[in-house]
């Protein structure tokens, strides 16, 4: 049975947060000299000088609208990499503990891995790219703590089948982390509807992709009020800066038009994987769920190069296990799109 508690480090259990000037502060008023700002103003403009909301509270609330979820259900952080690093230093003891994952997948789960000292222990997708559930379950140690599931995966781009990582969220004890950066490039519903259900699970999403917000770093994770809580009370006082909750809050006024985005980039992905087949130098290209492709061709380093002088840059995948001679190109505009295909079109080996 799932116990959030025994799971937690010791110490960030007993630990006491950070409290800013703004957390002791409740009410109304108009003079602020209390988190020694400059009361002057800002060479950057607007209200710069003053300290960002710690909890985000507008932006929250206007997300949880949207999602379809609790504020308190929502962590933001600075990227979704900065809520992979803190869930890490929240359940695993450095030297003691275990993180798993599924490769070939997102690098940063092995970075942070790595970084907090913890064990990295990894189970193979399938040959489809999909999980071995009963072999996952069988790694799981005593110590374990973690599970990662990037779905869509990058850099497969494939959807993970749902009933492998329900089967997970009900046979592991540990917290069971789903990575949906590219979830709005596919049909599937987002395992945020299911967070009552599983108190282990936590979701990871992103401003980066579909909403073209990658400058402003800002990810998000959804998960129980008691995770969310965790990982507030361990984060920096002021981790989400406020030009990007400005921003974010007027690109969330516009998301309506999110779907227009997203159609035009599922469509450029479709003419790009009925087109790259034709070429002699690609041997397969696989089924994506996401704003990429991960192809087959015939001289993985060669075609990169290649690629490389004549003003295209791709990412060379074929070093991870699974994706031996493989590329994964991102759908770029229909102009980008159709010079990517001329210039391959034209490599020999």
């Amino acid at each position: 049975m799932f116990n959030l508690n025994a799971l937690v480090r010791p110490n960030v259990l007993k630990m006491k947060p950070y409290s800013s000037a703004r957390d002791e502060f409740k009410g109304a008023a108009s003079i602020f000299i209390d988190a020694n700002e400059n009361n002057i103003g800002s060479l950057a403009g607007n209200n710069y000088n003053r300290y960002p909301d710690p909890h985000q509270k507008k932006l929250k609330q206007k997300i949880a609208a949207i999602k379809g979820v609790r504020p308190s259900q929502i962590f933001l952080g600075n990227g979704s990499d900065e809520a992979i690093d803190l869930l890490f230093r929240m359940l695993c003891q450095p030297g003691r503990d275990v993180m798993l994952h599924l490769p070939p997948t997102y690098g940063m789960y092995e970075v942070s891995a790595n970084l907090n000292d913890v064990q990295l222990d990894a189970v193979q997708l399938t040959a489809d790219f999909q999980v071995p559930v009963e072999e996952v379950l069988n790694q799981v140690k005593p110590n374990t703590k973690l599970i990662f599931i990037c779905s869509p995966n990058n850099p497969t781009a494939n959807l993970i089948n749902p009933e492998c990582i329900e089967a997970l969220l009900r046979g592991f004890n540990g917290v069971v982390v789903v990575d949906e950066a590219y979830i709005d490039f596919c049909d599937s519903p987002s395992w945020t509807t299911r967070l009552d259900e599983f108190p282990n699970l936590l979701v990871l999403q992103t401003f980066s992709k579909a909403w073209g917000m990658a400058g402003l770093r800002l990810g998000l994770a959804f998960a129980s009020e008691e995770l969310i809580q965790l990982l507030d009370k361990i984060k920096p006082p002021y981790n989400i800066n406020e030009a990007t909750q400005e921003l974010a809050l007027q690109a969330l006024e516009k998301s309506e038009d999110l779907r227009y985005m997203i159609e035009e980039i599922v469509q450029e992905r479709e003419l790009l994987a009925h087109a790259l087949p034709r070429l002699s130098s690609v041997l397969h290209v696989y089924p994506s769920d996401a704003n990429f492709l991960l192809v087959k061709v015939t001289d993985a380093n060669g075609m990169y190069n290649y690629l490389v002088e004549n003003g295209i840059v791709v990412r060379n995948r074929s070093s991870l296990p699974g994706c031996e001679g493989c590329l994964r190109i991102s759908v770029g505009t229909l102009e980008e799109n159709q010079k990517l295909l001329q210039v391959m079109a034209s490599f020999r080996l």
